[in-house]
């Protein structure tokens, strides 16, 4: 692969972001902030190709293992997703100011035969940079990507984490699950 410079062809249509209604939110914000005015110098926007470069697998280390990802295996999974019309979801929030990914947060809309056909949203690798906590970018991510489930169609949303995190999570109006979640790691 040539080591120009990356894309910045968003993974999916940015105008979806802007036709959310944030009024139906659960949570507040103090001070105010929303997708389309995220703090100053922040944009939350849809992940590119270009924001490898931008320190997004960096920033997914701080949430969990990601291993060793060349900029081609990046490229080609960027590309198999953006393959993959309205099925995934990933959003960052870049700081303009040092062009570096300090959030991000991602649905998978799964599909579904079941509910008519419908979708389910899958909450996925939200984290928020460490030096930038405690300014509710992690409530704005999540709310954001709920409100994102609910206008493209899935008839519910889940996510697992960890004991810890279900009181920030129930915030947002989600509710444990009495069915048993089970999982077999490789």
């Amino acid at each position: 692969m040539e080591n120009g410079p990356l894309d910045e062809t968003p993974l999916f249509n940015p105008s979806l972001l802007k036709e959310l209604d944030f009024s139906q939110t659960h949570a507040t914000f103090n001070p105010t902030i929303s997708p389309t005015n995220p703090g100053e110098n922040l944009v939350l926007r849809p992940l590119c190709a270009a924001d490898y470069e931008k320190g997004f697998m960096t920033l997914l280390t701080q949430l969990t293992v990601v291993g060793d990802v060349s900029r081609e295996q990046f490229l080609a999974r960027y590309n198999q997703m953006k393959a993959c019309p309205d099925s995934y979801y990933i959003v960052v929030i870049e700081d303009i100011s040092l062009g570096k990914i300090v959030g991000t947060g991602s649905v998978i809309a799964e599909q579904k035969f079941i509910r008519g056909c419908s979708m389910r949203g899958k909450m996925e690798e939200f984290v928020v940079d460490k030096e930038y906590r405690g300014k509710q970018l992690g409530k704005l991510l999540f709310e954001t990507m709920v409100l994102l489930a609910k206008h493209i169609g899935c008839y519910k949303c889940s996510l697992t984490c960890k004991p810890e995190n279900i009181p920030f999570y129930e915030k947002s109006g989600f509710k444990k699950d009495p069915e048993s979640f089970m999982q077999y790691r490789f």
